[in-house]
C-alpha cells in the first residue's frame, strides 16, 4: 500500500475544515496512519517549501503557512498520492472542479485548503519531515478486503 502525507492549511483549521477532510478521505476508502496538529515553525516551513526558495511569492508563502495551526495527516491506500491529489483538485481553487475539496471551499491559489504531496518521493520525504517512523500506525481494520 502507498503513503501519502496531507497538510490541512491554516485556513483550513480556522474554518473548520478538518473534519470535512479526513470524512472524504476515509470515504474513498484511505486509511488514517499518522495525524499532529502544531504551528510550523518558520524553519520547518522553509524545509517543506525549499523547492520554492527565491521565487516571488516564498515569503508570502511561509507567512501564510506559519501564521496558525496545521494538521499533518499520512493516509495508506492504493495509489494515495493520486487519490489524494485528485479529490483535493487542481491548486488554484478557481480552476478546481466542484466535488472536490479546494472546488467546494477554496478561497485563492494560496487560501486552497490543503497541501499533498506530488509524488511518492516527495510523500517520503515529507512524510519524514513530521512524522518519526514510531509515529506511524499499522494496523487492520474491519472490512479492509473492500479496500484494495
Amino acid at each position: 500500500m502507498e503513503r501519502t502525507f496531507v497538510m490541512v492549511k491554516p485556513d483550513g483549521v480556522g474554518r473548520g475544515l478538518v473534519g470535512e477532510c479526513i470524512r472524504r478521505y476515509e470515504a474513498k476508502g484511505l486509511k488514517l496512519v499518522g495525524l499532529k496538529m502544531q504551528i510550523l515553525t518558520r524553519e520547518l516551513a522553509g524545509k517543506h517549501y525549499a523547492e520554492h526558495l527565491g521565487k516571488p511569492f516564498y515569503e508570502e508563502l511561509i507567512a501564510f503557512i506559519t501564521s496558525g495551526p496545521t494538521v499533518q495527516m499520512v493516509w495508506e491506500g492504493r495509489d494515495a498520492v493520486a487519490q489524494v491529489r485528485r479529490m483535493n483538485g487542481a491548486t488554484n481553487c478557481l480552476a478546481a472542479d466542484p466535488g472536490t475539496i479546494r472546488g467546494d471551499f477554496g478561497l485563492s491559489n494560496q487560501k486552497n485548503i490543503v497541501h499533498a504531496s506530488d509524488a511518492v518521493e516527495t510523500a517520503a520525504r515529507e512524510i519524514g519531515l513530521y512524522f518519526a517512523p514510531s509515529e506511524l500506525v499499522s494496523y487492520a481494520v474491519p472490512g479492509e478486503e473492500w479496500r484494495r
